[in-house]
């Protein structure tokens, strides 16, 4: 039972880890240069998309207030 997990000395998971190594140096990795860019890029686009949501959040919360206070 034991030896199904191993074929032609070669287990399963040594396969499956020199498959990863070989991935890992497919790899390109980005320059400091461009990696410091898409950091910037990132950090900004999330402070606009986070000032826009709270934009909206408070403008809904006023909307909402506003039609609740109503007394006809």
């Amino acid at each position: 039972m034991g030896d199904s997990a191993k074929s032609g000395g070669t287990s399963k998971i040594t396969k499956f880890w020199n498959g990863v190594k070989a991935e890992f140096k497919k790899i390109t990795w980005p320059d400091r240069d461009a990696l410091i860019k898409q950091s910037v890029a990132v950090v900004v686009i999330s402070v606009v998309v986070g000032a826009i949501i709270t934009i909206l959040d408070f403008g809904l919360q006023y909307g909402v207030d506003f039609l609740t206070t109503l007394s006809f």
